[in-house]
């Protein structure tokens, strides 16, 4: 689902006469085209549509021109950047009907999205990255630490990203998440990590970028065992039942994507009223019929196919979703140390 590459789409429609456009700026999948073909027809606004991810949507925002309306950062990537480059205007909860979201995922976001008691963002959806297994070829694969077992050498994919990082942290009996603010002790941490993956490098079969690349690995056989994303999982269970998501012994990390308004937008309206249409029931579960990813919509569940409602009954135990490691508001001089620490497991041999 995830691509990390820009990719520009723009959906055309019937034009309505004298209503401004909305520039959307995304993650592949958070606009099917058919949600946006309705949306047009009920509002008269078309919709453009640029697709990213998360370390390329703030140098888009803070370009001069920066052409977009609504964003969908993650929520741990709102206000260290609101403090740091002033990328979002607050959202006015007034204009959002408040009443379409689940409130314990609304509050959670709010909190972790406003500097003060001013919010930048709502919740959109959720999910986690934990292991991407085939069971019938690595049974024992049940936390990150598979990922340096030699007993699957040549068989193990992962992205070099942050999250690799910071699972492996985890798999260690660390919290990572509890020395954000002590930026030493997380680089002496996260250092710990990343020695791990320098020296298993040999067991590595692929660095996967894109989700597609990861789903043709596993169900090809390249790939065994590989750390990704719950609905990839999912998905590939519904081809080989064999492969499926697994929830780490350590717990899986949890991430929220969400709506917030860049400074610059001009179609504040049509923001608004996307915000409001993605989150009525029947269009967040029609979002999720096709992506798997659980939505912030309070009601979408009594819309969403059995085999999504399984898989999500199946993954999200009670004890899964008390041990889930929600990802908090990270800054910027921690990403530049991660970004630091990756560059040298690129570059070593």
């Amino acid at each position: 689902m995830r691509l990390f590459l820009l990719l520009l789409f723009v959906v055309w429609s019937a034009p309505a006469q004298g209503a401004e456009p909305l520039r959307l700026l995304t993650w592949q999948g958070y606009a099917p085209p058919r949600l946006v073909e309705r949306f047009t027809q009920e509002t008269g606004i078309n919709v453009s549509v640029t697709y990213s991810n998360n370390e390329e949507m703030i140098p888009l925002l803070r370009a001069p021109d920066a052409p977009f309306d609504l964003v969908q950062p993650s929520q741990d990537r709102i206000a260290g950047a609101q403090k740091a480059y002033g990328l979002y205007q607050p959202i006015d909860l007034s204009r959002v009907k408040t009443e379409l979201f689940d409130p314990v995922l609304l509050s959670a976001t709010l909190h972790h999205t406003s500097i003060g008691t001013t919010p930048y963002a709502v919740p959109f959806c959720w999910g986690t990255s934990g292991l991407i297994v085939n069971t019938a070829k690595a049974p024992d694969a049940t936390d990150y630490d598979a990922l340096l077992d030699p007993a699957y050498k040549g068989r193990i994919s992962y992205r070099l990203k942050r999250p690799t990082l910071i699972a492996l942290a985890f798999s260690l009996g660390e919290n990572p998440f509890h020395l954000y603010g002590s930026p030493q002790h997380y680089e002496d941490l996260i250092t710990r990590a990343a020695n791990l993956l320098m020296t298993s490098k040999p067991l590595v079969a692929m660095y996967w970028n894109t989700a597609d690349e990861l789903r043709r690995a596993l169900l090809d056989g390249t790939v065994h065992v590989a750390m990704g994303w719950d609905n990839d999982g999912w998905a590939l269970n519904d081809q080989n039942p064999d492969i499926t998501f697994v929830v780490p012994a350590s717990g899986a990390l949890g991430w929220m994507d969400t709506f917030a308004i860049p400074e610059k937008a001009t179609n504040i309206d049509g923001a608004y009223a996307w915000i409001n249409f993605m989150m009525r029931p029947e269009n967040a579960a029609a979002f999720s019929n096709l992506e798997f990813f659980p939505t912030a919509s309070r009601h979408a569940h009594r819309y969403l196919d059995d085999r999504i409602r399984v898989h999500h009954t199946r993954t999200y135990t009670q004890n899964a979703m008390a041990n889930i490691k929600w990802y908090p508001p990270v800054s910027d001089e921690l990403e530049s140390i991660e970004a630091k620490i990756l560059d040298s497991i690129r570059r070593a041999r």
